[in-house]
């Protein structure tokens, strides 16, 4: 397994400096949301910073690894296949990362849509994807101020309706597993 420098220069060769300054602010955030809800900050630290390595490839690519790699690829992925990145990016950190951690991997694989059984470190990677310092919208600052009143169940499930609740207002598809996932919370 490479160091967190080593990851950090790997990565930054895979995604552009918007994205490289996401992925160290959802590092940050996951460390600091995995010791308030008891989770490995180090598991949260690698998962925050690799999550999005595959975000820099494009639709076509996503597209191929996704069939390389034995991904199952849904009707919503293939139209929309910036969604891949999440289960591409899991791979690529298996391969091109030496992470070998299932609970990590699984935490990258599931971070963009969830999951109806989101461990508790796919829920932390998940929400600090979401409210990382780095975003700035009004649903984002909203949510990143429910963090000491709420607990992380109602956290992912408020991020999934924020998701659900934009896709619907802009005309963009919703995936159903986000609709899936933030039933499994209620």
């Amino acid at each position: 397994m490479l160091t967190e420098e080593e990851a950090i220069d790997k990565l930054a060769t895979l995604v552009d400096q918007d994205r490289l300054q996401h992925s160290l602010g959802v590092r940050d955030t996951a460390i600091k949301l995995a010791k308030k809800y008891n989770c490995d900050p180090e598991q949260a630290k690698w998962a925050g910073l690799i999550h999005d390595c595959a975000k820099g490839l494009s639709s076509n690519n996503l597209l191929k690894k996704a069939e390389q790699f034995g991904i199952v690829i849904d009707d919503v992925s293939r139209q929309i296949p910036e969604l891949l990145h999440a289960p591409v990016g899991a791979e690529l950190a298996r391969r091109e990362f030496g992470i070998e951690d299932e609970a990590i991997l699984n935490a990258i694989s599931i971070h963009t849509l969830g999951s109806e059984d989101m461990s508790q470190l796919a829920k932390i990677i998940f929400l600090a994807d979401y409210i990382e310092p780095n975003r700035t919208c009004q649903a984002i600052r909203k949510l990143r101020k429910l963090v000491e009143d709420k607990n992380l169940d109602q956290l992912v499930r408020i991020a999934c309706e924020n998701t659900i609740r934009y896709n619907l207002e802009t005309g963009k598809i919703v995936h159903p597993q986000t609709i899936k996932t933030r039933n499994s919370l209620l």
